[in-house]
């Protein structure tokens, strides 16, 4: 069979040209006896029904009577049987129908004239029955590819059906004891209440990638559903001694202070953190202590003591010792120290996402200076001239004094001014300075006056 669109040679059993891809078009062979009949029956009906001439009625009274050359001599069962025989042993011997020797062609129908008289004889070819046995071995074969690509595609389609069984069956055991696998059947067991096998089951995933924080934080939630916060804690503790640079494991532990409400342990987390990639990565909950502008010491002056924070936010202080919370004094201007004494300031500073730092305190002593004994004119003696009584008051102070030889005290008269010294009596007069800021007294300065009238 060759390729009507190439000319090429196409095998039996192929459906499409090897030169080109095109592919065949199966169309019906053709069939001789379809015109071998219509002609017989076309001369038949002509010669039966032409117009009888003057010749030939004169013929027929000398006897002689034409055949009609279009008749056909219909040939007995026994002879076509004998005919197809002959046909099928010439294929058998040949292979097949011989198209360049001729075979198939007419040569055993016998035409005659209808009368017998003329002896024309006509053998017409026997390829009719090979021609329909031709298309049948091919309609067989066509129908035996068909099946043959069926059963092809129907094991193809059994053997695929296997291999995803199999590609599924391996990825399932793959993913159930991967890390992932690992982790998430311990949340299945932990959600059922197991918590002994959801232990196990994320130390295992740990054991798999110590790196990852699913499994330290499935670890942490088996302590968490106990009401073991502190227990929760220690599995990220105890990891970041050993991964101090693992971003992920920080973030892990933030979520947890995050979910258990206990953001002031997060600064804590990161102060001992040195590693800047991972305080850029949680910059977020990075709150800076706040720092002061006057370091902590003894201070012989009243002072003021600045606040401030890096990261901004407020910033809450006390000054009694406790720790502060934002329910504490908010810092708006510098805190004056102006008692004597020890004073600690205690400070923390919320950034904006409600992140408190780590306290941060100073200690502050104010001890004001004592100055010695008030200085008192004149000098104890005996005077007879009238005399005034004078103290000499530093700035910051307030002298106070008695006559009556007293110790004085704030609640004695206050000295304002000169004093006139008291006439023809012995007075003994006693003063004492008093700090404005502390109210701490000087030593008594003491002076033993007589006076006499000349």
């Amino acid at each position: 069979m060759r390729c009507t669109h190439c000319g090429a040679n196409i095998p039996e059993d192929q459906m499409i040209c090897p030169e080109c891809g095109a592919e065949v078009q199966i169309v019906p062979d053709y069939n001789p006896l379809e015109d071998v009949l219509a002609r017989e029956v076309r001369g038949s009906v002509e010669g039966a029904t032409r117009q009888i001439q003057t010749g030939d009625i004169r013929r027929a009274r000398r006897g002689v009577v034409p055949g009609n050359e279009n008749s056909t001599r219909v040939l007995s069962q026994g002879e076509m049987d004998r005919i197809r025989e002959e046909r099928r042993a010439r294929m058998r011997r040949a292979g097949g129908p011989d198209r360049q020797s001729g075979a198939g062609r007419n040569t055993g129908s016998v035409k005659r004239g209808n009368t017998g008289n003329t002896g024309t004889v006509r053998r017409e070819t026997g390829r009719i029955q090979p021609e329909q046995d031709e298309r049948e071995r091919r309609r067989q074969q066509q129908i035996r590819r068909r099946e043959a690509a069926k059963r092809k595609r129907r094991n193809l389609l059994l053997i695929l059906f296997f291999l995803l069984v199999l590609i599924g069956a391996g990825v399932f055991v793959i993913y159930h004891n991967s890390y992932t696998g690992v982790v998430n059947r311990g949340y299945n067991t932990l959600q059922s209440g197991d918590y002994t096998e959801a232990e196990n089951l994320f130390n295992r995933a740990v054991t798999k990638d110590r790196s990852r924080s699913e499994a330290y934080a499935g670890l942490a939630q088996v302590y968490i559903d106990q009401d073991d916060l502190d227990g929760a804690e220690s599995v990220f503790l105890t990891a970041l001694e050993t991964q101090p640079s693992n971003a992920e494991l920080y973030q892990a532990a933030i979520a947890f202070y995050m979910d258990t409400e206990q953001q002031d342990k997060i600064s804590a987390l990161l102060q001992d953190c040195e590693d800047q990639s991972v305080l850029n990565a949680v910059s977020e909950y990075v709150s800076d202590a706040p720092e002061f502008s006057l370091e902590g010491g003894t201070y012989s002056e009243v002072q003021e003591v600045s606040l401030s924070s890096e990261t901004g936010g407020k910033i809450y202080y006390t000054t009694d010792g406790t720790d502060p919370t934002e329910s504490s004094t908010e810092y708006t201007e510098p805190v004056l120290l102006q008692n004597e004494g020890e004073t600690e300031i205690r400070a923390v500073a919320v950034n904006a996402n409600g992140i408190p730092s780590v306290v941060a305190s100073a200690k502050y002593t104010i001890e004001f200076p004592i100055v010695d004994a008030p200085a008192v004119t004149p000098a104890t003696g005996q005077y007879t001239e009238p005399t005034q009584i004078t103290i000499t008051v530093p700035e910051g102070y307030t002298a106070y004094y008695t006559m009556d030889g007293s110790t004085p005290t704030s609640d004695s008269t206050e000295y304002t001014g000169p004093i006139d010294m008291p006439q023809d009596t012995q007075t003994i007069f006693s003063a004492i300075l008093v700090n404005n800021n502390n109210g701490k007294a000087t030593d008594v300065t003491t002076r033993n006056y007589i006076t006499r009238s000349e």
